[in-house]
């Protein structure tokens, strides 16, 4: 069943939270996603982070819509958030990666899907956009 999700994040808000003294918010993004962001200028990070984390949202609510009627395969608080991880190819379009329990469960409940994503920023905002068909 096809599905889709989206995501809006305010980058200040976003930025606020990672900067939070004692803050765990950054174990959300696998190293690579942090080391990609590390890439960015300073005054960029939270804004790519943003966007990252936009679409692993965006990633849960197209996976939710799939599975509309039935109830949640992982519950909340369960959820390893760097299972889900995005990945540019060299030109910067961007995928997700499944990991773990994450890959198990969206392939025992939708099979093999195919995953595309759209990640943009304007202002203070990032948004993701995801479409799952599987």
């Amino acid at each position: 069943m096809p599905a889709i999700g989206t995501d809006l994040v305010h980058v200040p808000g976003f930025a606020e939270q990672l900067d939070t003294p004692g803050s765990t918010f950054t174990d959300v993004f696998t190293a690579t996603e942090k080391r990609t962001a590390a890439r960015k200028p300073a005054h960029l990070r939270a804004e790519h982070l943003a966007g990252r984390w936009a679409a692993k949202e965006a990633f849960i609510k197209a996976w939710s819509t799939a599975l509309y009627g039935q109830p949640p395969v992982i519950a909340q608080e369960r959820l390893d958030w760097r299972e889900i991880e995005v990945r540019p190819d060299r030109w910067g379009r961007v995928t997700l990666v499944l990991h773990g329990e994450v890959a198990s469960a969206v392939a025992s409940t939708l099979g093999k899907i195919r995953v595309t994503l759209s990640i943009s920023h304007d202002g203070d905002y990032a948004t993701a956009v995801c479409h799952v068909n599987g």
